[in-house]
């Protein structure tokens, strides 16, 4: 196995681990190195394209859990606000009427 489908195929491990844990912060830095593991892997000559299918597809498997991760953790957000903006809200009727 080529170094760069090694990079990617650790990147992408490191990247689920952070998913699992969601850490956010580690996810956005892998984020960052996966793209870099890819762009290598696609350059390099000494290739062997059926592992590096292989670790693209699953890569791209894992980027399809995140953005529904993602959408998840926005939805709650936004259920947050709301609930949070309602509350203000309550609050200041509340001392109108005291």
């Amino acid at each position: 196995m080529s170094a760069s489908v090694q990079l990617l195929e650790s990147t992408g491990s490191a990247l689920r681990e952070a998913l699992k844990r969601h850490d956010w912060t580690v996810i956005g830095e892998l984020d960052h190195q996966c793209r870099q593991a890819v762009e290598a892997a696609m350059v390099e000559a000494s290739r062997d394209e059926s592992q590096l299918r292989e670790n693209l597809q699953t890569l791209l498997d894992l980027y399809r859990e995140l953005v529904q991760v993602c959408q998840e953790e926005q939805q709650k957000l936004a259920a947050e606000l709301i609930q949070t903006h309602n509350a203000r809200q309550g609050a200041q009727v509340y001392q109108l009427f005291s």
